[in-house]
């Protein structure tokens, strides 16, 4: 490829990133075509239709089979050895959080949670479960079983304001966690809540937090695995000791 092909076709992915970023094309809306970018950007087909693969290997577009070129969704990253607060996260980069809570209630604890709280069959438990979203899209689900004796007024909140992330920080601090992370199959509740594509599974993360010796909550968050990504950096203790 010459030096002004390589100029063109570096002028066509400009063009595509800013016409995404301008959001002149949303997430999940189709980019132009081939032909289209010919006669737009004045350029030969294998210069166009080397963009669009380009963008497409870079994660930033995405191909439907028969339908076309269409922009990915951003995608959250959540670091693997720390918990944050996903308001903060989305807004850092740039979103617009919000949520919706569709349970918030006390019940039992289910059976295999028993042991885990340290309770006996037939005591309560509280039990919240919320969708988080950035920018009006979906994109984790949220189970939360919460100690009553570690957060007593964990039903009284009001979360449209604050999280149950924010609130169980605040008054039962975490001291440990414990993460199990793993790709599941999505059932319907989650297909159509977090509006998946066909056949996307989601990546679940189990996660246990303690303030103390005690168990506070477990949680399990459901993500559309092509819109999330956990990311982690750590030194060793060799690494660590030496310096």
């Amino acid at each position: 490829m010459t030096e002004q092909n390589t100029r063109l076709y570096i002028t066509v992915k400009e063009f595509i990133k800013q016409g995404i970023e301008q959001q002149r094309w949303k997430e999940h809306k189709r980019v132009p075509s081939e032909n289209e970018l010919v006669e737009t950007c004045k350029v030969s087909r294998m210069t166009a239709r080397r963009a669009l693969d380009e963008l497409t290997e870079e994660g930033v577009l995405y191909r439907v089979q028969g339908r076309g070129t269409f922009v990915a969704p951003k995608k959250l990253y959540s670091p693997m050895l720390k918990i944050r607060n996903i308001a903060e996260e989305i807004i850092e980069r740039g979103g617009d959080y919000s949520n919706e809570l569709i349970l918030l209630q006390q019940e039992h604890c289910p059976t295999h949670l028993l042991d885990r709280f340290e309770l006996k069959e037939g005591e309560n438990i509280y039990h919240s479960i919320m969708v988080h979203k950035d920018n009006d899209k979906p994109i984790q689900i949220e189970q939360r079983y919460v100690n009553p004796k570690a957060a007593p007024d964990y039903l009284k909140q009001d979360y449209a304001k604050i999280t149950p992330n924010v609130y169980l920080s605040k008054v039962a601090p975490l001291t440990e966690a414990e993460h199990q992370i793993e790709a599941r199959q999505a059932d319907p509740f989650m297909q159509v809540t977090l509006k998946l594509q066909e056949n996307e599974p989601v990546l679940c993360i189990d996660r246990a937090t303690w303030s103390n010796d005690t168990l506070v909550s477990y949680s399990q968050l459901y993500h559309p695995a092509s819109r999330f990504q956990i990311t982690g950096r750590f030194k060793t203790e060799h690494q660590l000791t030496e310096l």
